[in-house]
């Protein structure tokens, strides 16, 4: 597992921060633009992505040539509802970046040891509860502030710059104020105060640095521990949407002769007029109206789908009239025991952490004697010369390394085809 952290000067470091996530058993990878190195335009292999503080305006490009790409990644990690942590600078990009805005703060500078206080919505925050009302003091270092973006939760608040922390959707925050800081951040940062024009109070900070970082550590630990925490438990799941996220808008065109080979593989699985089928996996939703053919208006379809985006794409092609579309892990699904009669899964294996498992639960919600249907339009040799690698033994996909995981689950191997033009797996459930 592995963490992105966006710095932008020397000394401006994770600290802290990096600390919980190293604990939790998370690699950082390091990008540092004040040294010329590239944003990255994709989130692949990251199971996060924390962008730290640093001297530039986020509302303005002069001065900061790696803006927009940083905006680019922040807009991706936000559709793929990869966890985000942004710190000082860092905050005010992912306002930027969220549909709100950074801009000048009117009361001047705020630098040095200032209170925030929680607000209400924090106690019910998977990071900030626990906070309670009373004020903290925390290092400040900015002279600019935000306004917050449409939907975002206001977590902390302070007297002079009203947005301290808040948090968009469910798993990107943004702190006005240096959470992240040790010993070594107020050092550095009293330093570079040293060197401008008025001090801007850095010598105070440093003074009180011992008395206020003690003070701090345990809020600190316990908000960044579970920051680390929930970035650990979802890497499961951020991999997976933070391939198909970007993906998920030009699926269809980029492979636009599959629908009569979905189609025929669907008209295999058997289904009667009023049957209950699930698409496991469905992406786009291109078996939805296949399978809604199959069982009638007096049946049930459904598609599950790890990543928001590929339903959106679905339901802007006018499949969510078709099914009940649903944001759902294939290995934990929201159904009962034995509701369904079929599962179609398309491309589905490939792309599970733990195949066994779900394959278990696919089982698990099917009744005895319903089938499941492992497909793709494409054979697993023709696959593999497509993306310019060879054939491994130990592919689950292989008959015979899916036979005895698929027997595992719950599920009798029926029937196996793998040709050029197609890969079919058809299974039943044993009683």
């Amino acid at each position: 597992m592995a963490v992105l952290v966006v710095e932008h000067g020397a000394g401006e470091g994770p600290y802290a921060a990096g600390d919980a996530l190293r604990r939790a058993g998370l690699e950082l990878r390091h990008c540092r633009t004040h040294l010329g190195e590239d944003v990255p335009g994709e989130l692949l292999d990251v199971d996060a992505l924390v962008v730290m503080g640093g001297p530039q305006d986020a509302w303005r490009d002069e001065g900061f040539p790696s803006r927009q790409a940083e905006l680019a990644l922040l807009r991706l990690a936000l559709a793929a509802e990869l966890p985000v942590l942004g710190l000082c600078l860092g905050a005010q990009l992912l306002a930027e970046a969220a549909g709100g805005a950074a801009r000048r703060g009117e009361a001047g500078p705020e630098v040095g040891w200032e209170p925030v206080r929680p607000t209400a919505a924090a106690a019910s925050d998977p990071l900030f509860a626990g906070s309670g009302p009373d004020d903290r003091r925390v290092l400040q270092w900015h002279s600019d502030t935000v306004a917050l973006p449409p939907g975002a939760v206001l977590l902390a608040t302070g007297d002079r710059y009203p947005v301290q922390a808040y948090r968009v959707g469910a798993s990107a925050w943004g702190l006005q104020f240096h959470l992240e800081a040790v010993a070594e951040t107020v050092e550095v940062f009293a330093a570079d105060a040293a060197e401008e024009p008025g001090g801007h109070g850095g010598g105070a900070a440093l003074e009180a640095a011992p008395r206020r970082l003690a003070e701090l550590a345990p809020w600190r630990d316990a908000v960044l521990n579970r920051f680390a925490a929930l970035v650990a438990a979802r890497s499961e799941h951020t991999r997976t949407r933070a391939f198909f996220t970007p993906r998920a808008a030009d699926w269809e065109e980029r492979f636009p002769d599959d629908g009569p080979r979905y189609a025929k593989a669907v008209a295999e699985l058997g289904l009667t007029e009023g049957q209950a089928v699930l698409d496991a996996g469905c992406g786009t939703g291109r078996a939805l109206p296949a399978l809604r053919a199959a069982v009638g208006e007096g049946g049930t379809v459904l598609g599950a789908d790890l990543t928001p985006a590929m339903l959106r794409t679905a339901a802007a092609a006018g499949r969510g009239g078709t099914a009940g579309l649903l944001v759902a892990d294939c290995a934990r699904l929201p159904l009962p025991d034995a509701r369904l009669d079929a599962v179609f899964g398309a491309g589905l294996v490939s792309h599970l952490p733990d195949p066994a498992a779900a394959l278990a639960e696919l089982a698990r919600v099917t009744r005895p004697g319903g089938r499941l249907a492992l497909f793709h339009p494409v054979g697993r040799a023709a696959l593999a010369a497509r993306h310019g690698r060879a054939l491994t033994p130990d592919d689950l996909r292989a008959e015979p390394n899916l036979r005895p995981v698929l027997a595992a689950a719950g599920w009798d191997l029926a029937r196996y085809t793998d040709a050029d033009d197609r890969y079919l797996v058809l299974a039943d459930r044993r009683a």
